[in-house]
C-alpha cells in the first residue's frame, strides 16, 4: 500500500543564510552569497575562476569532542542541520532508535580537505608521513560520513542511504528516502546533503571550462542562470536537511507539516557522462509528473537546475518547454548561491518550500537579458506575491543523472 509523505522539519546552511528569516530575506532582497575565491596557495593561484559560493558567517556547532572527532568540514553542516530538523520534528528519542527512522544523506566527496591531507601525507615520500595520519581520518573523509555521523550522533538505527551523485546527490537522497517511507520500509527517513569549501572542487570544473571567468573582479553579478551573458557555473558549499515521516505517524502525534512530497523520478541518459541529454531529461519530467498522478498544468512553479553554462540552460529548457509548455514560472536559485554540489537539490527544494509559505517567488538573480535560447519560458520577472500549491525541484548530474521531485503545499 502507498502511503502519504510528509515533511515535518528543514534547515539549510546556505551561501545567502542559515535559516527561513535569514534566508528569505535574502531571496527577497536580491542578495548575492557569491564572494572571492579564497586565496589557498599554489591551487586558487591557478584556477581561473576566481569566485565561490561561500558560507562565510560563524555556526555555532556546540558539539561534543566525542560526536566530532570522526567529523570533517561536511559532517558539521550534514550534523547541524540534522541536529536541527529532529528538534523540530519534535520525534521522541525512542523513536528516532527505535529503527522506524532511517538516514538517505550524502556529499559530493566526502572531506575533500581532509583527502587533500592524506594524500599529501602519502607522497610526500617521508617515512615518518604515515603516522601523522589519524586513526580517524578515513572516517572524516569517507564519501558516506555524513549519514554515518549524523547515525552516531542521534542512535539512528534505521536504514542508511548514502547516494553520492555529483549534483543530483541530495534529491536522490530525498527521492530515496520519500520511496522508503511511501512504499513502508520505514516510518521516517532523515534526508539531506552536504559540501564543503574547497579549491579542489573549483579545480576540477575550471579545468573542464565550464566556470564562470568573466565576473571575478563582481563576484554578486554570477552566475547568471538563462542569462545571454552567462559564462559558467559558480561553485558553493553549504548543507541542508529535511525529515520526511509518513502522514498517520505525523498526524497521530500532532507534528506541525510543513509540506508533502508527492513525486519523485530518476533516470540516466544512457550516454554521454557531461553533456546533457534532452530525451533523457524530458523522460525524467514526464516520470515525476507520473508518479505523482499529476498534469504538467497542476504545476505553479519550477526551481530549475539552471547552472548558467551554456548548453545545460538550453537543454533544461527546451525539456520544460516540452512537457510544461509556458505554463508554470521558472526560476534558477543558484543565481544567489552558486551551485551547491551535492546539496543543491536539498537546498533548492527548502527554499521553494519556504516561498510558497511565505507567498512569493524569487527571480533568477542576474537575469538581465534572457537568452532567446531560453526564452519560451514563463521567467519569474521580478520579486512577485504568489500563491503557489505545487512545485517541480529539477536537479541534472555529472554522469548522465537526471532527478525530478514533486512537493505541495500543506493546507
Amino acid at each position: 500500500m502507498k502511503r502519504r509523505v510528509v515533511i515535518t522539519g528543514s534547515s539549510a546552511i546556505t551561501p545567502i543564510g542559515y535559516g527561513k528569516d535569514a534566508i528569505v530575506e535574502s531571496l527577497q532582497q536580491g542578495r548575492s552569497g557569491v564572494k572571492p575565491l579564497r586565496d589557498d596557495g599554489l591551487l586558487s593561484q591557478r584556477i581561473h575562476s576566481k569566485v565561490f559560493g561561500t558560507v562565510d558567517y560563524p555556526i555555532d556547532f556546540g558539539f561534543s569532542r566525542k560526536d566530532s572527532k570522526t567529523m570533517g568540514p561536511v559532517s558539521f553542516y550534514a550534523c547541524q542541520v540534522a541536529k536541527d530538523v529532529l528538534a523540530q520534528s519534535g520525534l521522541e528519542q525512542e523513536f528516532i532508535t527505535s529503527g522506524r527512522l532511517g538516514v538517505s544523506f550524502s556529499s559530493t566527496h566526502g572531506s575533500p580537505t581532509v583527502q587533500r591531507e592524506i594524500y599529501k601525507t602519502f607522497f610526500s615520500g617521508m617515512e615518518s608521513g604515515f603516522s601523522s595520519i589519524g586513526a580517524v581520518d578515513y572516517l572524516k573523509s569517507m564519501v558516506h560520513t555524513t549519514a554515518v555521523n549524523i547515525s552516531r550522533m542521534f542512535g539512528i538505527t534505521g536504514r542508511v542511504i548514502a547516494s553520492s551523485t555529483a549534483c543530483t546527490t541530495s534529491s536522490q537522497s530525498i527521492g530515496f528516502g520519500y520511496e522508503m517511507v511511501k512504499y513502508g520500509m520505514q516510518d521516517a527517513m532523515l534526508c539531506g546533503g552536504a559540501d564543503e569549501y574547497d579549491t579542489t572542487t573549483v579545480a576540477v570544473f575550471d579545468n573542464l571550462l565550464a566556470c564562470s571567468v568573466d565576473y571575478n573582479d563582481s563576484p554578486e553579478c554570477t552566475p547568471r542562470p538563462f542569462d545571454a551573458g552567462r559564462d559558467g557555473l559558480v561553485v558553493g558549499e553549504g548543507g541542508a536537511a529535511l525529515l520526511l515521516e509518513e502522514y498517520e505517524t505525523a498526524k497521530k502525534r500532532g507534528a506541525s507539516i510543513l509540506g508533502e512530497v508527492i513525486g519523485f523520478a530518476c533516470n540516466n541518459n544512457g550516454g554521454d557522462l557531461i553533456l546533457p541529454n534532452l530525451d533523457g531529461i524530458t523522460a525524467t519530467l514526464r516520470l515525476g509528473l507520473a508518479d505523482a498522478a499529476i498534469q504538467a498544468e497542476d504545476v505553479d512553479f519550477i526551481s530549475a537546475h539552471a547552472t548558467a553554462t551554456k548548453m545545460g540552460d538550453v537543454i533544461e529548457s527546451q525539456a520544460i518547454d516540452q512537457v510544461y509548455g509556458d505554463s508554470p514560472f521558472v526560476s534558477g536559485l543558484k543565481g544567489y548561491m552558486g551551485h551547491t554540489m551535492g546539496t543543491c537539490g536539498a537546498i533548492e527544494l527548502i527554499l521553494s518550500l519556504y516561498m510558497m509559505d511565505e507567498g512569493f517567488l524569487a527571480p533568477t538573480l542576474n537575469l538581465e537579458t534572457v537568452d532567446p535560447r531560453c526564452g519560451m519560458l514563463k521567467h519569474v520577472p521580478e520579486l512577485m506575491d504568489a500563491e503557489t500549491e505545487i512545485a517541480a525541484v529539477q536537479n541534472f548530474a555529472f554522469g548522465g543523472v537526471n532527478t525530478c521531485l514533486l512537493i505541495r503545499k500543506w493546507q
